[in-house]
């Protein structure tokens, strides 16, 4: 089972998706991850070990390749195709109850604002790590972010801002959810934005890139 776990490893981090896959060519005709994960889980591989010793591991390495800039934007995308194939075979125990989610993360592109690149980047390396996410999408409505927000309690939420115009909304939107739901943890991205930014408008933390996010919401639960 080591065996597979370490291929399913290498595949994801590699961004190699399926058997009929041609990237990377180095993985030509070889299984992908959607096909390792099927094959680990018929080996008796449970879906938690699976997660852990394998996925999680895996888009960990590509966020901090990333973070050094050993890669770049279309490499990150590949892995992450290569881990939601994987994770097809992973969501029904989710859904069973049999295999945890480690949180609960809502994200999305504040109001005003519609890019979506790094929001998504950032969507997939945390459920990467073992997070169900929850992306609202673009130009999300402080309404609409409170109303999830009580529709899933206990969550973390991420809010992204590409244009210096919308950060502002981002500041009343982090304002919004403070006084309504003190104990949420807002953490905020974006190229114009700043630690120094996040500590004025409140937010509780600042990451420039996906990994750093990652980081720190596993501090959270650690």
């Amino acid at each position: 089972m080591k065996e597979s776990l370490e291929k399913l490893l290498a595949a994801v981090e590699a961004g190699k998706v399926d058997k009929k896959s041609p990237y990377p060519p180095q993985f030509k005709d070889q299984d992908g991850s959607f096909e390792l994960t099927k094959l680990a889980l018929e080996k008796g591989c449970r879906p938690d070990e699976i997660l852990e010793e394998a996925l999680i591991p895996a888009m960990a390495n590509v966020g901090n390749k990333f973070s050094r800039q050993e890669i770049y934007v279309p490499q990150m995308l590949m892995s992450a195709k290569a881990m939601s194939a994987a994770m097809t075979h992973i969501k029904p125990f989710f859904l069973s109850g049999e295999t945890k989610r480690r949180g609960t993360f809502l994200i999305g592109t504040v109001t005003g604002d519609l890019h979506d690149i790094g929001k998504n980047l950032v969507a997939m390396m945390i459920e990467g790590a073992g997070w169900e996410v929850i992306d609202l999408g673009v130009d999300v409505k402080r309404e609409k972010l409170l109303e999830e927000i009580e529709k899933h309690p206990g969550c973390t939420v991420g809010l992204s801002a590409l244009l210096t115009t919308t950060m502002v909304n981002m500041e009343m939107m982090v304002h919004d959810v403070k006084e309504k739901y003190s104990e949420t943890k807002v953490l905020v991205g974006g190229a114009p934005l700043s630690m120094d930014f996040c500590r004025k408008i409140g937010a509780d933390h600042y990451s420039a890139d996906p990994q750093g996010a990652v980081d720190y919401l596993n501090k959270l639960i650690a």
